[in-house]
Parts: C-alpha cells; structure tokens; sequence
C-alpha cells in the first residue's frame, strides 16, 4: 500500500529544520500561463524562499510560450529558463514531460519538486505537503499530491482523463498503483539521483510513466500520496482531451509491451483531421554526458 500523509501534518518551519543540509528546486513548467503563474511564483518566493528558507532554488521552465509568461514570472521573482535553450542536442519542441526532463538539468536541488502553473487557488500548501513525506520520510523518494478537483465554481467532476483512463488503466495493468487517488496529479517531486535515473515520456504521458517506472525500479514503498485538500485550475474542453488521454494510453500499454501500441500514432475522430500523438521520451538524464558534467563532476 502506498503510504499517504496530509499536507496539515507538516509545517515549513520544522520543515527547514529537516532539510539537514538538503537542498530543494520548486519548477513551474509553463506554456501560456502568464494570468497564473505570478501569483504562484510571488506566493512561493515570499513565502517559502524569503520567509521560511524551504526552497531554494524556484525555476519557471517556458515551454515556447508565446504569451508574456516569461516576463511576468520573471517581474514575480522566479528564474526563467527557456526550455529551447536547454539540452538543444536533444529533440527540441513543446511538451510538458519534455520541459519536467529539462527542468532536472537546468535546476540544482538535491530534491527536485513540480508545480502546475495554472492553479487558481494556489497555497504553500502545495509545496509544503509534497516536500513533507520527502523531508521526514527516509525510504520515501517520490511524492505525489492528490485532492478534490472541482469542475467549473463548484462541486465534483474534474479529473475526466483521471477517472476515464488513468484509473481503469492502473487496474487492469499496474494494480499495485491504484491507491493512488490522483495518479495525474501535477504537484509533486523526488530525489535527483532517483530521477535521473528514468526515461521522461515528452507529453502528458510523463506522470504516469514515472508512476510505474520509479515503483518497478525503487518500489512501491519509495512512493508516498499527501492530501492538499481544494485544487482549482483551468479545466481543458474535451476535444482538447483526447490527445492527452490518448498519450496517456500509449505509454501505460508500452510499459506492458513495446509492440502493442506504436510510439506514434494518429487520433481518428469524425469531421475532425488526423492528430499525431506521440509517445517519445527522453533518455534517463544520467545516460547524459551534459548532465553527468554539471551534476555529478562535482560530486566526484
């Protein structure tokens, strides 16, 4: 069974006192998210860099953004990297899986933590609770946040692609993986030496990916799930779904099997031209003479 916390059981301040020497990246990948990402960037950095010294390190990866994402996060207090402008050797191109694989090389902390920049309600909560398990927790190595996903100003609903995909997915495939509530959720972090050590797939398929390749290679005991209560953002229409559920399809049936699904595919739908969906991926950044340069020749 995964372990699960809740974001209540930690606070920053003990937090900072259980880092011992530990250094922590938070990463907003962002793609046109410059009505969002400010607030989120201020509330971290006041909060969690000048207030309590948590984080150290708060990176906003721009994944081609054509909209001022870059200036306003950069106005907020975040180091903007481009995701253009790293690993360029390397397929280059949009996709948030690429941008995560990105933001391990271009960060520096020993614990390497994601936010979504589109969140609406966002609180240290967030980071708070995922960097918990991680800073208190010896054997756990990666952590997820889960939560209610409200659709529209009220209710339940959200998590469409969650509950129509990812989850029959885990409980045909990856049953040891179904306590997790939210196996999509887009707030959590691990270890760099754990991280470094899997392929990232470049789309939306790249949180479940690391679900099932960190427990197949560090086990289901290394896994931790935090409740962060109320998470609010901006839900996609369905035909903006499609791609990614179909994504998420391909790189949970090629984990099973490399020949039953190929790494491109078409998705057909009526009145509708053919979109290629792909389920490239990254290499494991330790397989990366650039990486292995600037994070481990300094350890040796």
């Amino acid at each position: 069974m995964i372990r699960a916390f809740d974001h209540q059981d930690f606070n920053a301040a003990r937090l900072v006192e259980a880092k011992a020497g530990r250094t922590v990246s938070v990463c907003l990948p962002a793609h046109n998210e410059s009505s969002t990402v400010a607030a989120i960037v201020r509330i971290i950095r006041e909060q969690l860099v000048e207030r309590h010294a948590l984080v150290d390190e708060l990176l906003v990866i721009d994944d081609h953004s054509s909209d001022d994402t870059a200036s306003v996060a950069t106005a907020a207090g975040a180091q903007v990297v481009s995701a253009a402008d790293v690993l360029t050797s390397y397929p280059n191109g949009p996709g948030k899986g690429r941008a995560l694989w990105k933001s391990v090389h271009a960060s520096t902390g020993d614990i390497v933590m994601w936010c979504d920049a589109d969140v609406t309600n966002f609180s240290t909560a967030f980071v708070v609770g995922v960097l918990g398990p991680l800073l208190t927790a010896p054997d756990v190595s990666y952590a997820k946040g889960y939560y209610r996903r409200p659709l529209g100003t009220g209710g339940e609903g959200g998590g469409r692609v969650t509950e129509l995909v990812a989850r029959p997915l885990l409980s045909l495939l990856y049953p040891e993986l179904t306590d997790l509530v939210q196996p999509l959720s887009g707030e959590y972090g691990g270890y760099r030496d754990v991280l470094e050590r899997v392929p990232f797939p470049v789309g939306y398929g790249v949180e479940i990916g690391l679900l099932i390749d960190l427990s197949r290679r560090f086990g289901i005991e290394s896994l931790a799930q935090v409740d962060l209560g109320v998470r609010r953002h901006r839900n996609r229409p369905l035909n903006q779904l499609g791609p990614q559920a179909m994504t998420i399809m391909q790189i949970a049936l090629r984990r099973r099997s490399v020949e039953i699904v190929p790494v491109e595919a078409d998705l057909i739908r009526p009145d509708t031209d053919p979109l290629a969906v792909s389920a490239a991926e990254m290499p494991p950044l330790i397989d990366v003479p650039e990486y292995r340069e600037r994070h481990h020749r300094k350890r040796s």
